[in-house]
């Protein structure tokens, strides 16, 4: 008897490393579309900066992201399963935190941070798919996003823009990735399934 989505997805345990534009964006989609598990990891609190893309409120400003993330999502999902871990992540608790996960989605801000979870992830966990963005900040050029697959690596977005003065992050591209990288997830878990 084969199973409908939201009976495959429930089973699923996905592992978000950052919980910032991306992080918070992404995973919100993924509640709602029935993702039965979600372990959100970073270290940072709700800062007013962060409202212009990021899924949080006025009233959790200085509240731990992934605490409000948390409460957030969990008004959308009740039935969710989320586990939050409040740390700066490095090699280590990358490993420790997302080892039960199926898939990783990586959503921070900085460059070192990026290439530090692709090479912990693809050296040490490489049967998890990782599921990065790179390129999104700015405005307009929507067709230029695009996911780029690499075995179990997949990048969303356009790979270039640069985050500056000039060129923020907002929340119109940061939420086109971020809902990428959920399609890319959905597509990972119903994949396997097939």
């Amino acid at each position: 008897m084969q199973r409908n989505v939201e009976e495959i997805l429930r089973i699923h345990t996905v592992g978000i490393a950052g919980c910032g534009g991306l992080g918070s964006n992404c995973a919100v989609a993924l509640a709602r579309i029935g993702i039965g598990h979600l372990v959100l990891a970073d270290f940072d609190v709700v800062e007013p900066g962060n409202l212009n893309r990021q899924y949080y409120f006025l009233d959790q400003i200085g509240q731990k992201k992934v605490q409000a993330l948390k409460s957030n999502i969990l008004r959308i999902n009740p039935c969710l399963r989320i586990d939050t871990y409040p740390v700066m992540l490095d090699p280590d608790t990358i490993r420790d935190i997302f080892k039960k996960c199926d898939v990783i989605v990586e959503a921070f801000d900085r460059k070192e941070m990026k290439h530090m979870i692709a090479e912990t992830v693809l050296m040490h966990m490489p049967h998890i798919p990782l599921v990065m963005g790179s390129g999104l900040a700015g405005w307009g050029h929507s067709e230029l996003l695009a996911v780029r697959r690499s075995g179990d690596l997949y990048v969303c977005g356009d790979e270039a823009s640069e985050t500056s003065d000039q060129l923020p992050p907002l929340a119109p591209r940061v939420g086109i990735v971020a809902n990428m990288q959920a399609n890319v997830v959905l597509e990972i878990l119903m994949g396997r399934e097939e």
